[in-house]
């Protein structure tokens, strides 16, 4: 910038209220640079670096008097600033991830049936199901969106369509272990495919499933031992294999 900003400039360049940026004055967080003759602030571009340093950290979730003494720690250079923040929001989306990846578990585990008996549903899924996924599920995660989506639909399963889904889902397990056996490359087009088809399984059958969801239904199922078992017993490595599909597939779309 060439000029310095009024107080009310700032404010609405950074989205925050007039009030915050007096409070930081107040305390010593931000003092602009420059005053008026009159006394009014006048911001300069090195105040507008700061602000954007605490805004950083605020959302964050740092407290004022943390981001005060991270700013103000003469040792930090600007350059280890920048690999703290890269770092802290590397940390963020890995969080985020593994919160994705909980509801995702959450959508595996109730999708056994709203509709089925307990007599039905071990007859349809198999010894391995276990009730209790549903009710732990449905506490945890009962106000998600996809929670919500996925009941819909399911609520209008009959067993006949859980026997399909299950079906369907055997049979595109089958061919995984296959291309697994046969040397198959996830992050080939054969793998991608395969992936693919896994992807909108779940959309088509329980809920909206994103590329950036559906790689953390892929992660999950290496980080989560009941589901790696799911598919460690269909052919050992198949579900480090199908989790690279996902990957693989998820970043060939994303990407363009």
């Amino acid at each position: 910038m060439s000029k310095d900003l009024s107080v009310g400039q700032v404010a609405a360049i950074a989205k925050v209220t007039v009030r915050t940026l007096h409070h930081y004055d107040e305390i010593g967080l931000l003092s602009p640079g420059g005053r008026t003759p009159a006394g009014y602030r006048r911001y300069r571009d090195t105040d507008l670096d700061r602000l954007q340093q605490i805004l950083f950290y605020r959302e964050l979730g740092f407290s004022l008097e943390e981001i005060a003494a991270i700013l103000d720690d003469g040792t930090v250079s600007p350059t280890e600033h920048l690999r703290r923040q890269r770092d802290l929001l590397h940390a963020r989306i890995d969080r985020l991830r593994e919160l994705a990846a909980a509801v995702e578990h959450a959508m595996e585990a109730s999708r056994m049936g709203i509709q089925l008996t307990p007599e039905e549903k071990f007859e349809v899924f198999g010894a391995d199901y276990q009730e209790r996924w549903e009710t732990e599920a449905e506490q945890r995660y009962g106000g998600s969106d996809a929670w919500q989506q996925s009941s819909r639909r399911t609520a209008r399963y009959s067993k006949s369509d859980w026997e399909r889904i299950k079906a369907e889902g055997d049979a595109l397990n089958a061919r995984c272990a296959a291309a697994l056996a046969a040397g198959v490359a996830p992050a080939s087009a054969e793998g991608m495919a395969l992936a693919e088809e896994h992807r909108r399984q779940i959309t088509d059958n329980y809920y909206d499933c994103g590329y950036e969801m559906h790689r953390c239904l892929g992660d999950m199922y290496l980080a989560d031992e009941r589901f790696t078992a799911t598919y460690e017993r269909v052919a050992p490595g198949l579900a480090q294999w199908l989790r690279n599909a996902i990957v693989a597939n998820a970043e060939a779309h994303q990407a363009g």
